[in-house]
């Protein structure tokens, strides 16, 4: 599951995702989803980006998002039963919003998460 807002920019380098559908079947028979009610809004990460607000502030308010759109409710809890991959850029999940749509969902359904 692609959580990045831009998932086809040129940074996205190898990992646009054209790419990635194709070599996630081929490789290893995984089917590739992009869904951007998991991803922040342009100005809120144009916020972090730029450093007019730090981690704190935009974790709290990509938190807010998710539940003013209803995550995990919004979500189809049967796409998650086999072992799912939240996918974005950020190399760990210290500062990184799929760790907190992971967190969500962990609450709501009592899922398990692995960071890798």
């Amino acid at each position: 599951m692609d959580v990045r807002l831009n998932n086809v920019s040129q940074l996205a380098g190898f990992a646009k995702s054209a790419d990635l559908a194709y070599f996630l079947e081929v490789i290893c028979g995984a089917t590739y989803e992009h869904d951007v009610r998991l991803a922040p809004t342009s100005a809120m990460l144009d916020a972090y980006r730029k450093k007019e607000i730090a981690w704190p502030e935009y974790e709290s308010a990509f938190r807010e998002l998710m539940l003013e759109r209803g995550v995990p409710g919004i979500l189809g809890r049967q796409s998650f039963r086999a072992k799912t991959v939240l996918l974005c850029s950020e190399a760990t999940p210290e500062k990184c919003h799929r760790r907190v749509v992971a967190e969500l969902m962990q609450g709501a359904w009592s899922a398990r998460v692995e960071h890798l």
